[in-house]
């Protein structure tokens, strides 16, 4: 399966190097604004042309899909860019900056029957299979709950009053952008979509969110989740069962999974991972398009919809609004 690149930052790296650990993945074009750019980054894979118009490497011949790895605001127009061209679209996560920009670049993925998937490793990793397959044993579900507090690195810089892109509103980011999402995807995946939504966040200088929480309600159970870039947490994820308690080590990279039951009793569950977390959202990218399949069943268009739909609503709540945004 020949890939083309969008963006040639550190997880466009990490995603090549996990990539091309399976034997149907070959990187064939890169796209960068800057040639220069462009050229040192294909320089580490051979082989690979070098693009500076995203139109001509979507149109090329010499490419099935493309990964898109561009700032979170960019993600549609690049996505709808390469699927009006017929190519397959793996799109980091967010996929967009709005609901109403997902569902024109899923509906476009279907009008030009092609697979369009967001690029969510951690809802594809064995471990988050094996929270699946054993959720059952923990009895009727009460409570979700996921932390993803990461003190950034670049938060030091906004201190010394150095706007870098993770704390630029400009490109549609923050920390629910950029680590709640991790939080929420998950959960939309194991539950579905939740009936309210309840947000607070605190909001930064630049105008995005700096770290915030959302409570949210579904039929018979609520979830919970924090998510910050300027603060640590080393607090598991819980859910909680009225038989036991399911505790995962994190929600970004799930490694480890035990169930504690009430009579004190704890199962562990934990799998081997064979491969860093990003294979296995190319394994499964590239076994769909094999499959013939248009989408995947877990980290599906709906699943994305509703993880999208959740963020918006929270900034609506926050007072977190993007350019792209029409309220």
């Amino acid at each position: 399966m020949r890939f083309g690149v969008v963006g040639t930052n550190w997880i466009t790296d990490r995603f090549l190097k996990s990539g091309l650990e399976n034997e149907d993945f070959l990187l064939t074009a890169v796209y960068s604004r800057s040639e220069e750019k462009g050229m040192a980054f294909a320089a580490k894979y051979a082989g690979a042309s070098v693009y500076t118009d995203l139109e001509a490497m979507a149109a090329s011949d010499e490419i099935d899909a493309v990964y898109i790895a561009s700032p979170n605001s960019l993600h549609a127009e690049h996505a709808l860019i390469c699927i009006s061209h017929g190519k397959h679209v793996l799109c980091e996560k967010p996929a967009a900056s709005n609901a109403a920009e997902l569902r024109r670049v899923i509906e476009a993925a279907r009008r030009n029957n092609v697979l369009f998937m967001e690029a969510m490793k951690s809802t594809l990793v064995p471990n988050f299979g094996i929270i699946k397959e054993n959720l059952y044993k923990i009895g009727r579900i009460r409570r979700y709950f996921a932390s993803y507090c990461q003190y950034s690195s670049r938060y030091d810089a906004f201190l010394q009053g150095t706007v870098l892109n993770a704390f630029n509103p400009a490109f549609s980011n923050g920390a629910l952008m950029d680590l709640g999402i991790y939080c929420l995807y998950p959960m939309v995946v194991l539950f579905g979509k939740p009936d309210t939504v309840k947000a607070t966040g605190v909001m930064l200088s630049s105008g995005v969110d700096g770290e915030g929480s959302i409570v949210m309600r579904y039929d018979d159970m609520d979830a919970a989740v924090m998510y910050s870039k300027i603060t640590e947490s080393y607090l598991p994820v819980e859910i909680q069962g009225e038989n036991g308690t399911m505790v995962i080590d994190k929600i970004s990279q799930p490694y480890e999974v035990k169930i504690r039951y009430r009579d004190g009793i704890v199962e562990e569950l934990t799998v081997p991972q064979t491969y860093e977390s990003m294979f296995y959202e190319a394994q499964e990218f590239i076994r769909l398009l094999k499959a013939g399949e248009r989408e995947s069943s877990v980290n599906s268009h709906a699943c994305s919809l509703a993880a999208a739909e959740i963020m918006e609503e929270a900034r609506r709540q926050i007072g977190l609004r993007y350019a792209a945004d029409q309220w």
